[in-house]
This record gives structure tokens, sequence and C-alpha cells, in this order.
């Protein structure tokens, strides 16, 4: 990975309320050892160390992308929701369908949600196609914050400034393969060569 010069790191932007959690600063890389220590005592330790790594790797972005978003009162998961919302024709969407699109648990959607009509960022209307369920509709308040968010987000390139585009393909490549064998989706037989996100 390759730096960008004059680049803050993410969560130290002048434009963000405060860093995110200090660095730990180890005088060693805690996954090598103990994939070492793995490996003298179980055996083969790649899986281990890769998994283990993409955990650390989730806390930190997760951190990151919260900070950056944090001036805006927002946390990721609620920013993928407005963003979700701003996504369909008409801003609205059906709560299931939030749910599934999120690929959160439906208590999980319902929360989220909660918390955004309760900023004013979303209100929640009768679904007439479905006399028991709810849709959420993105407000004038919640575009103009999702914008000015995304604009936040893009500039920190979303935690990945360390990587060209090249290796962002390759890391929603790899990941993209765990998550078909996990049944998250089901691949088309000639998906279209725009599947994959530029970057």
């Amino acid at each position: 990975m390759t730096g960008h010069p004059g680049r803050l790191p993410l969560g130290r932007h002048p434009g963000y309320r405060d860093p995110v959690s200090k660095p730990l600063e180890l005088p060693f890389d805690p996954i090598a050892r103990a994939a070492q220590t793995w490996s003298e005592r179980f055996g083969p330790s790649g899986a281990m160390a890769a998994v283990t790594s993409i955990m650390r790797v989730q806390q930190i972005l997760l951190a990151q992308l919260d900070a950056v978003l944090r001036p805006y009162e927002l946390t990721f998961a609620r920013y993928e929701a407005l963003v979700l919302l701003t996504f369909s024709s008409r801003g609205t969407l059906p709560m299931r369908v939030i749910g599934e699109r999120l690929m959160v648990h439906p208590t999980s959607a319902t929360n989220i949600i909660d918390r955004l009509e309760g900023q004013g960022l979303v209100v929640r209307r009768p679904n007439p196609q479905d006399g028991r369920g709810k849709l959420a509709e993105i407000t004038d308040r919640g575009r103009e914050v999702v914008g000015r968010a995304t604009a936040s987000l893009m500039d920190a390139e979303f935690g990945l400034a360390d990587f060209g585009p090249a290796q962002r393909e390759q890391l929603f490549d790899l990941l993209r393969g765990l998550r078909v064998a996990a049944g998250d989706f089901v691949p088309a037989a000639a998906e279209p060569a725009d599947a994959v996100p530029s970057s």
C-alpha cells in the first residue's frame, strides 16, 4: 500500500470533531504473533490470521467512518439506511425491504429507522399495499444531511485512502466470494461487466 502525501489520517481531519481512537502503536503485530504461536501449537494459521485481520479491520473502519459521520449525528448504519432510501425512486421503502437490503435483523432495521425518525430525517407512513406494514420515507432534511455526509465520506475515501483502485477492486472480489459462499445472494450466470463497483 502506498500512502497519500499530505493526506491527514482519517479521523484527524480538521473538519472532523475528534480523532478516532488512540493508535495502539504496539512494538509488534499481535495478529502475526498469534499466528506464529498458533502454527507452533495447532498447525497452519493462515485462515485464523486472515479472519482475525478482517475482524480487526472492521473495527477500525467502523470507528473511522463513525468519526467522519459524527458531525452529522449519524452512525454508519443510519447513513446506509438514508442512502438506501435515496436510491429508491420515490424516497420510500417498506421496512421489510430495508432490513433485507441492509442485511440486518428486522429489529435492527426498526431501531435504525426509529433513530432517524427521531432526528427528523425519516418519517414512517402506512404502506397502501400492506395493511399492517409501514413505509419509511426520507425527508428533505434527510436528503440534505445525507448529501453532506456523503461528500465527507468520499473525501475520506471511506477509510481506504491507502489503497489504489485496483487494490479496492481486488478486496471487493475476494470478500464477495465469501458473501456468495455464505448465501448473501445468488450470482447471475453471466453478470454484466459493471457488476463490480468502480473505484
